[in-house]
């Protein structure tokens, strides 16, 4: 291993325990928060009454695996940019 690949790994090293310590500091909050009461009347009632209101499991899968349809409107300059480009591609492949 050279001297730039152990640097490198020691970089990626130090990263790592940023992420790990980011997942423990939100791990801390999320816990805060389960547990979090509101006032109702003159007693304290949880803020979620059920896991499901504090986190929606299918939601999140659903709203990963739904195809994401995004349509980007360019101008008529832009699309005859893009039509330059595309032939000035071509071009260099021959």
């Amino acid at each position: 291993m050279t001297l730039y690949e152990y640097k490198m790994r020691m970089r990626a090293l130090r990263l790592q325990r940023i992420d790990d310590e980011y997942d423990m500091h939100l791990q801390a909050w999320l816990h805060q928060q389960v547990k979090a009461t509101k006032e109702k009347g003159k007693r304290q009632v949880p803020v979620f009454q059920s896991f499901k209101q504090f986190f929606d499991y299918d939601k999140r899968v659903k709203e990963i695996e739904r195809p994401i349809q995004k349509k980007v409107s360019l101008s008529t300059k832009q699309k005859n940019m893009a039509k330059a480009a595309y032939v000035a591609n071509l071009r260099k492949e021959v």
